[in-house]
C-alpha cells in the first residue's frame, strides 16, 4: 500500500480521552463523565488542550478527522447520578457539538475533511453488563441523545465500548428514525468475544441482519490488539465491516484495568507495529485512534507506521 492509496478516505480520531484528563491533567472526572468540563471555563481550555494536537496531527499527516464530542456518559442515567435532569441533558449535549465544531473551524486554511460525531456511550457500563436492553429499549433508552445531535447538526453518531448486540441494534434503529448516519463500536475481553460472550462476528452479523446494515460500519475499542487481532484471521465479510480501530494501550483486562490505580500507556512502538499489523486484516480499515491510555503521542508513532513504513 502506497502512502498516497493509505490516506485516500482515511481519518484520524482521538485516543483516551477520559484517561488523559483524569492521569496526565489531574482532573477529576466523577463517573468518567468529561461532559461536565463543558460547563466552565478551566474545562474547556482542558478539552481544547487534549484536542488539538490530535487535530494538528491529522492536518500533517494529510488526513481528515472524526471530531468526537466529550459526550460519552452524556445519557440519561449516568446524567442523572451527576444530578443534570433530561433538558440539561439535551442541552449539553447540543453544547458538546457547538464546542467541538468551534475546534474544527478554527483553522479554514485546511482542506482535509473534519467530521463532527456525537458521541455515545453505553448505558451502563463499559466493561459490564448491568442490566441488558431489548432492541426497543435500547431504541427508546438512547433516542433523546440522539435527537439533540442530529438538533445540532452533527455528520454521524459514533457508540463507542459497546458491550451486547442488542443495544447496538436499538442505537442503530433509534439513529435511522432520525435518518442520521451511525457507527458502532464493540469493545471485547481477552479472548476477543464481546463481554456479553457472544463472538464479535456473531454480533455484528445478528445486528446487521435486525438492522438491515443500517449501519455506516463497525469498530472495534477498548481492547488491545493481541486480544482480538486473532480473531480477525479467517476474514469474510463480516470483517469487511469493520473500518476503526481504537484500541486501548494497555494490554491488561478490563478487569485489571478497573482495578489499577495507575496509567498503563503500554509500549508506544508495539501498539503501532500492531495497528500496523491489522491493515492485513481488515480490508476496509479507515479510521484509526486510540482509547484508555493512548494519547496523542501514540497517534504519531502509529501515523508513522501506517504512513511511512520502515522498509525491511
Amino acid at each position: 500500500m502506497t502512502p498516497n492509496k493509505a490516506k485516500k478516505d482515511f481519518y484520524l480520531t482521538d485516543g483516551g480521552l477520559e484517561t488523559t484528563l483524569i492521569f496526565h491533567y489531574d482532573i477529576s472526572l466523577p463517573h468518567f463523565a468529561a461532559f461536565t468540563l463543558l460547563q466552565y471555563q478551566a474545562g474547556r481550555e482542558a478539552l481544547k488542550r487534549y484536542y488539538l494536537p490530535y487535530l494538528q496531527l491529522a492536518k500533517k499527516q494529510g488526513v481528515g478527522f472524526i471530531l468526537e464530542t466529550p459526550t460519552w456518559r452524556a445519557n440519561t442515567d449516568w446524567g442523572f447520578k451527576l444530578g443534570y435532569t433530561q433538558a440539561e441533558l439535551d442541552a449539553i449535549n447540543q453544547r458538546a457539538v457547538r464546542f467541538v465544531r468551534t475546534l474544527g473551524s478554527s483553522r479554514p486554511e485546511e482542506t482535509n475533511a473534519v467530521l463532527i460525531s456525537g458521541n455515545i456511550g453505553p448505558r451502563g457500563d463499559g466493561y459490564v453488563i448491568e442490566k441488558a436492553m431489548t432492541l426497543a429499549e435500547a431504541s427508546a433508552y438512547h433516542l433523546p441523545q440522539i435527537k439533540a445531535f442530529v438538533k445540532s447538526k452533527v455528520d454521524l453518531v459514533t457508540a463507542l465500548t459497546i458491550n451486547y448486540a442488542e443495544e447496538a441494534m436499538g442505537i442503530i434503529v433509534a439513529a435511522e428514525q432520525q435518518q442520521m448516519d451511525v457507527a458502532i463500536s464493540f469493545t471485547v475481553e481477552t479472548d476477543g468475544r464481546l463481554p456479553s460472550g457472544e463472538k464479535l462476528q456473531s454480533a455484528i452479523e445478528r445486528t446487521d441482519q435486525q438492522t438491515n446494515a443500517y449501519a455506516s460500519h463497525y469498530m472495534i475499542n477498548c481492547a488491545h490488539p493481541e486480544h482480538f487481532s486473532t480473531i480477525l484471521h479467517k476474514g469474510g465479510e463480516w470483517v469487511n465491516r469493520i473500518h476503526g480501530i481504537r484500541a486501548n494501550a494497555s494490554a491488561k483486562s478490563h478487569a485489571e484495568l478497573d482495578e489499577s490505580t495507575s496509567l498503563d500507556i503500554g509500549d508506544k512502538c508495539q501498539l503501532a507495529n500492531d495497528y500496523s499489523a491489522l491493515k492485513g486484516l481488515l480490508p476496509s480499515l479507515r479510521i484509526v485512534g486510540g482509547c484508555c491510555g493512548t494519547d496523542h503521542t501514540h497517534l504519531e508513532i502509529i501515523c508513522e507506521q501506517f504512513f511511512n513504513p520502515v522498509q525491511a
